[in-house]
């Protein structure tokens, strides 16, 4: 990748004309590029103009004018072979954001964009094409992540994850949190400030968005790859359901369009936004990413941990039975090697009291569990080959085999699931000793629970799906190293989780202290 700098010099910025040469703005690129959910023909690219990213009105700094801002598809970083080129249109109504579906590229190609508005350039980004239909290309590369939380940490695994270079970054949620500054992380307070209440209004979650798209690691993770993005539960309110206000949800909604990689296909209109989605990668793996908030029945008991007295209710669903019927319908009918579900919430079984009261989190699978049944042997009379379910929300990595009775402990593996920790929600987090934890004793069919903060690398071939399980031993300080804490892989044809030998957690890693790893970095 060039620099700006190195592009101007080299004189590459005159394909890129200046429509507004006196433009009654300053820098507008402040919150960087982004591209996302490639096709084999093209992708969605994404900027935002905002000069003065945290504008109390939430609008940037914009004039009211629309503005042209130009764009550009090259083959390469430097930027001389323009494939597509065009304009689009950045308007007040929607914040002057742009979303531009590229169409009419090769597939399973690597391209890189770039946009312009007046005499302004912006950071070059790199995407990706999904390779043609019926084809089994050799591997995919995603790295998953969820829950970056500003006040809480340094988004320093945004870093680590972008120069890995993946093919496809997954997030599963909470890209934001809407609290307010005076809502403190109970061990050592905040590191950083969300410079405002608790969002409510659209002006809100806008702010909260730019300062989020300002930090440089997030930027840097959005240029590295095209982004798949849905949104949990903290870019509207903590465990929110459908029984929120219409009004805070449509606030939340519109911002988050305005702000992320998405077609125009997911432009809101008031409180709905279209986010259920199929993506492919040839044969090799098809992308089921589901909306678990939306379109779920409310709680049956309070969304925390606890054992819900009430009888459960077989109608109840966590995704509505559209998509429900969505999902199932698409398991059954493209037959890939690789059926991969993003989702939000934990899916398996994770009970705090294994003995006669079932202690679960009701806001997860655990509160829908006729729904996750329907699901399971859903996917099983689809003939699913290989059945893996990729899970945000939790601040924790786990690893788990999936089964049809959890408390059966020889219950037979039907898929697996690998829930990623958090970028930063929750500060620094702490080892964990696998020998004495009570929620691996406790649930066979769970295989790894790690504390610390990171990412996930998903590697996809035809034979084999690797997880590295990567983690940042601190983030309440910039800069921390990345480890793998463990991996785990699953064969084709073969469910359940197979250990990949000397990468599993121990007790505590060697140095793997914060303070050490400070001094060592």
């Amino acid at each position: 990748m060039i620099s700006r700098r190195s592009f101007l010099a080299a004189g590459l910025a005159s394909g890129l004309p200046s429509l507004v040469p006196s433009a009654a703005f300053g820098e507008p690129f402040t919150l960087g590029v982004a591209c996302g959910d490639p096709d084999p023909g093209g992708f969605v690219l994404w900027t935002r103009l905002a000069p003065m990213p945290l504008a109390e009105d939430g609008l940037g700094g914009m004039p009211e004018a629309p503005v042209p801002v130009h764009w550009q598809v090259t083959t390469d970083p430097a930027g001389k072979d323009v494939v597509r080129r065009g304009v689009g249109e950045a308007v007040r109504d929607w914040a002057h954001s742009v979303h531009v579906e590229v169409t009419g590229l090769l597939p399973g190609r690597e391209y890189w964009y770039r946009f312009k508005a007046g005499p302004y350039l912006s950071p070059i980004g790199r995407a990706l094409t999904a390779p043609a239909p019926g084809s089994v290309p050799r591997s995919l590369r995603i790295a998953v992540c969820s829950c970056a939380n500003y006040q809480h940490g340094y988004f320093t695994a945004y870093a680590r994850m972008a120069q890995e270079r993946p093919d496809l970054v997954l997030n599963l949620g909470d890209y934001i949190y809407e609290q307010g500054s005076d809502h403190l992380l109970t061990l050592g307070g905040n590191v950083r400030d969300h410079e405002g209440a608790e969002a409510v209004t659209l002006a809100d979650y806008r702010r909260r968005h730019a300062l989020y798209k300002t930090d440089p690691d997030l930027q840097a993770a959005h240029a590295a790859a095209p982004w798949v993005a849905v949104m949990d539960d903290h870019e509207v309110v903590n465990n929110w359901t459908n029984l929120i206000p219409a009004e805070r949800r449509g606030a939340a909604f519109r911002a988050y369009y305005e702000h992320m990689p998405l077609r125009p296909s997911a432009r809101p209109g008031g409180p709905a936004i279209q986010l259920y989605r199929r993506l492919h990668w040839g044969n090799l793996a098809a992308l089921h990413v589901l909306d678990t908030r939306q379109y779920r029945d409310a709680h049956q008991c309070a969304p925390g941990y606890s054992s819900c007295p009430l009888p459960a209710d077989p109608s109840r669903s966590m995704l509505g039975l559209d998509q429900e019927q969505w999902l199932l319908d698409g398991l059954r009918r493209f037959g890939a090697r690789w059926e991969l579900i993003g989702q939000q919430v934990f899916f398996g079984q994770r009970d705090r009291d294994p003995g006669l009261d079932r202690v679960v989190r009701q806001d997860a699978w655990d509160g829908y569990t006729a729904a996750r049944l329907r699901l399971s042997e859903g996917w099983i009379e689809a003939g699913v080959r290989n059945a893996v379910v990729l899970t945000g929300d939790v601040h924790a990595h786990w690893a788990g085999n999936l089964v049809l009775d959890y408390d059966d402990p020889d219950s037979r593996p039907i898929g697996a699931e690998f829930a990623v920790t958090s970028i930063s929600s929750g500060g620094d987090g702490h080892d964990i000793d696998p020998a004495t934890d009570p929620l691996l004793a406790g649930n066979p069919h769970l295989r790894l629970h790690l504390r610390r903060r990171g990412y996930l690398m998903i590697q996809i071939t035809p034979s084999t799906l690797t997880a590295d399980f990567k983690i940042v031993p601190y983030v309440s300080t910039p800069g921390a190293p990345v480890v793998t804490a463990g991996t785990f892989a699953l064969h084709d044809r073969i469910r359940g989780l197979i250990p990949v030998a000397g990468t599993t957690p121990s007790p505590r890693h060697p140095d793997s202290s914060a303070a050490e790893l400070r001094r060592q970095s």
